[in-house]
């Protein structure tokens, strides 16, 4: 279980501070896969399209997950913008992320440090107010028992937060369940507690 941004649809969540004559905007936004991130940010491109520059970067994963992530400095200076962006999103405990922080030039120069500073502000602005919610991961088991055990172990799903997709009934009873992976430990434990270890839990390959 893991921090998302909670924001309906394709909601997105704001904020905007001038920075020596500058004006920054901050655009954070749910992404759940690679495709929802860089259509975010083509979104934001189309808004703003006479900013100055649009920087952005995604971790469109659970949070510190660096498999499905992207950014770039959009014409600032190589390393001011993207990557620092990334670094705040990768440390604020929230998955599934999106940020564009949108310039427009005020006159004066910032230099290096400057705008590693503005960029990463920003997004920690938005971070700071970012509507939030749990996101679950659910896995899949396959469990096998004798039919006298079938009554427990609806009982034992119900009390684990498990939905059972499929129930077979053969020499014995087979289903399969959705439940949260957090759960798994302590449902596995219980239903071997309630079938005397007669019962086979296996978890299902996605």
């Amino acid at each position: 279980m893991y921090a998302v941004p909670d924001l309906p649809g394709d909601g997105i969540h704001r904020c905007e501070e001038t920075i020596r004559r500058s004006r920054f905007i901050v655009t954070l936004a749910h992404a759940s896969s690679i495709d929802a991130a860089r259509s975010f940010v083509e979104s934001i491109r189309q808004e703003f399209p006479d900013a100055t520059h649009n920087c952005w970067a995604f971790a469109a994963g659970p949070p510190g997950d660096t498999n499905r992530i992207g950014y770039s400095d959009d014409g600032e200076p190589h390393g001011t913008a993207g990557r620092p962006m990334l670094a705040v999103l990768l440390h604020g405990s929230v998955g599934e992320l999106a940020a564009v922080v949108t310039r427009y030039f005020g006159g004066i120069k910032l230099g290096t440090g400057g705008l590693v500073r503005a960029y990463q502000e920003m997004v920690q602005k938005g971070l700071a107010t970012l509507p939030l919610r749990q996101h679950m991961t659910l896995a899949r088991l396959e469990v096998i028992f004798d039919y006298c055990h079938l009554s427990r172990f609806r009982r034992l799903a119900a009390d684990h937060h498990a939905v059972v997709e499929d129930e077979t009934f053969g020499m014995d009873v087979t289903c399969q369940i959705l439940l949260p992976d957090m759960e798994i430990p302590a449902f596995s434990a219980a239903l071997r507690d309630a079938t005397g270890g007669a019962v086979l839990i296996s978890q299902v390959p996605e």
